[in-house]
């Protein structure tokens, strides 16, 4: 008898893309054979995403499109957050789906799945579990280069444009000893680069010792055999503290690259945004980073057009975008998600079409900004982790990793680099990535 097929389709952050790491193992526990061919899955797997507008008629539009060549129907789960937000409305809207699993019910997949396929009848488990612990090796990690792990799970924060904390629920703490027995588990495997993840990562207290805080996390998994580079997403500014700079300065292997989102230049906004921070704050925590990191690579969020947003609010987005000089920016339009504050009590009063002139003046300004930075990378020699092949040049030989900075380098290589540290010396530059030829192979 042939194995049951699995296709597990993702949408959203690195938290989702670990998720779906984790349900690949579940499933697999189960019986099921992984595979990349929707259109031969006996179950078909849709974790989503609900942090940008749209974002339940994405995933209806993709049910629609869903069947197989031979006219049977796979069994359907939807997991993530829109599931967590929509729980049995999905059933009302799609008689395609058999099973929806909230983002805090994830390890009951295979159990559900299997009541559905023997009883025909749909499942739903949107039940806010506290447990956050998670089977040792039991992921099935994509990327043989770099590996998630989840340290927090949920927020308390409750920013009044986000739907995090309704989604994923209230902030709950992984034990060190499982953080750091899952690092090992990730070293030992060949993953060199570790990718710390949680809603604000850097707001991290051991619950069996609330002293050992993300400071000392940092150190810790700094000490395993095998680790290369730690990364970490996403922190909050208001959680930076004198220990977490110390540790970005003192340990080796911590990238020398902070996000660090701002969402707003402007502090009426940044106010009404419930972030706790201002402008004038927030530009005093970046000096204080640079005096003690004066190489470090700084990346941000910004939403334009939040509720009340002025031209002169966005003009204060503008400036401070120029003063920090941020190496990389992801930026959205706002738009109102269920639940939260500001759909509840903020009329969104600027136009899609001022929405979209303050998106582009802003991305434009972000793109001189890069190409001005990375121009000043040429010459250079930087030290790149060699990560994949290059997405655009993948049959000519061309590589792609980053520098501790977190830019793209592209070059040509070996596959047997792969994993590895090499010095590239650019000779070329553009607004979202760098060129040049390796001086020193691993």
């Amino acid at each position: 008898m042939m194995a049951k097929k699995a296709c597990i389709e993702t949408f959203g952050c690195q938290m989702n893309v670990h998720d779906s790491e984790r349900m690949a193992g579940l499933v697999e526990q189960a019986g099921y054979e992984l595979t990349d061919d929707v259109d031969d899955a006996d179950l078909v797997v849709i974790n989503t995403c609900s942090v940008r507008e749209k974002a339940e008629e994405k995933l209806f539009g993709r049910l629609g499109a869903l069947g197989r060549g031979d006219g049977e129907r796979p069994l359907v789960a939807v997991t993530g957050c829109v599931a967590q937000q929509e729980g049995g409305r999905i059933l009302e809207r799609s008689a395609k789906v058999d099973v929806v699993v909230g983002t805090q019910a994830l390890r009951r997949l295979p159990l559900l799945v299997n009541r559905a396929d023997e009883t025909g009848e749909s499942q739903v488990d949107v039940n806010p579990y506290d447990d956050v612990s998670f089977p040792l090796g039991m992921a099935v990690r994509n990327d043989p280069v770099k590996a998630y792990v989840t340290i927090i799970e949920g927020c308390n924060d409750f920013c009044a444009f986000c739907v995090v904390p309704y989604t994923r629920g209230h902030e709950r703490m992984r034990p060190a000893g499982e953080i750091l027995a899952e690092v090992r588990h990730a070293a030992a495997a060949g993953h060199r680069e570790v990718h710390l993840l949680g809603q604000i990562v850097n707001h991290y207290h051991d619950p069996a010792d609330p002293r050992h805080d993300f400071a000392w996390l940092l150190h810790e998994v700094h000490a395993v055999p095998g680790v290369a580079r730690i990364r970490f997403a996403s922190p909050h500014p208001r959680h930076v503290t004198p220990a977490m700079i110390a540790a970005l300065r003192d340990l080796p292997k911590v990238c020398n690259h902070l996000h660090l989102p701002l969402q707003s230049g402007s502090s009426a906004v940044l106010k009404k945004m419930r972030r706790r921070y201002s402008r004038e704050t927030y530009l005093a925590l970046v000096e204080q980073v640079r005096k003690a990191v004066p190489d470090i690579g700084l990346s941000t969020d910004i939403i334009v057009g939040f509720p009340g947003e002025t031209d002169r609010d966005f003009e204060d987005t503008l400036s401070l975008v120029e003063e920090v000089g941020f190496r990389g920016m992801f930026s959205f339009m706002y738009s109102q998600r269920p639940n939260t504050l500001a759909a509840k009590r903020m009329p969104d009063t600027v136009p899609d079409a001022e929405k979209t002139r303050r998106l582009t003046a802003l991305q434009a300004h972000q793109k001189t900004i890069q190409t001005r930075l990375h121009a000043a990378s040429i010459g250079q020699t930087v030290h790149v982790l060699v990560d994949s092949r290059s997405r655009r040049q993948a049959d000519g030989g061309m590589f792609s990793g980053r520098t501790e900075q977190n830019t793209v380098v592209n070059f040509p290589g070996k596959p047997e680099w792969l994993g590895s540290t090499v010095a590239v010396r650019v000779d070329a530059a553009g607004a979202y990535s760098l060129r040049g030829e390796v001086v020193s192979p691993a």
